[in-house]
Formats: C-alpha cells, sequence, structure tokens
C-alpha cells in the first residue's frame, strides 16, 4: 500500500521578469503552442491537459505545454490529480504589451 502524500503537487512557474522576448517568441512560434494559446483564450477558465482539441499525442502535448510553461505563457497547477492550464494574461501583457493579444488574432486569422 503506497504511502500518503503529505505535500500537494507543485508545478514550478519562471519568473515572468527573467523571460526574454526571445523565449516568448519561441514558444508562440510553434503552431500546436498558439492552438493551445488559442484554446486558453478562449476558454471560460481553466482547461485540464486532457480536454485540448490538437493533432499531436498527449505525450507531445505534454512537452508543448512545457515550453509554454518555461516560457511563462501558461501557468499550470493541479486540482486533485486534474493539471489544469490558464493563459498568464494580465503578467503577460504587463512583461510584453499586446504580445498575446497579437498573436492570437493572427493565429485565429489565418484559420477563417
Amino acid at each position: 500500500m503506497a504511502r500518503p502524500r503529505t505535500t500537494p503537487r507543485t508545478v514550478e512557474h519562471p519568473d515572468l521578469a527573467e523571460v526574454t522576448l526571445q523565449q516568448a517568441l519561441e514558444a508562440l512560434a510553434d503552431p500546436i503552442r498558439r492552438m493551445v494559446v488559442c484554446q486558453l483564450a478562449r476558454a471560460d477558465g481553466d482547461k485540464g491537459c486532457g480536454t485540448f482539441d490538437t493533432p499531436v499525442s498527449d505525450s507531445t502535448l505534454t512537452h508543448h505545454f512545457a515550453v509554454l510553461r518555461e516560457a511563462g505563457v501558461i501557468r499550470q497547477h493541479y486540482q486533485g490529480t486534474t493539471k489544469l492550464n490558464s493563459l498568464r494574461t494580465v503578467e503577460l501583457e504587463a512583461r510584453f504589451p499586446g504580445l498575446l493579444h497579437a498573436v492570437v488574432s493572427a493565429a485565429e486569422a489565418e484559420v477563417r
């Protein structure tokens, strides 16, 4: 029998003051990651990792989440056993004004 977990699961996030524009742009350059960002931008709240509509495997999507998190674009946290994702909209806007809105707008215009 496994012993009970004594500490909650946590996910490390960078301080956006330490994230460079290059890191953010590289994270947002990938079309799958832009799909994730657009889906989060349209979501009413946090989205679980398994709720995204993407053409890649779960393991590949996990990699994309990590790149977005390490670039400061998304925040992840656990609710029970589910890992939830949200955009760091307010923080990104303060660090890189207009970037997130421009990327989401351009990505959605490409789909139309």
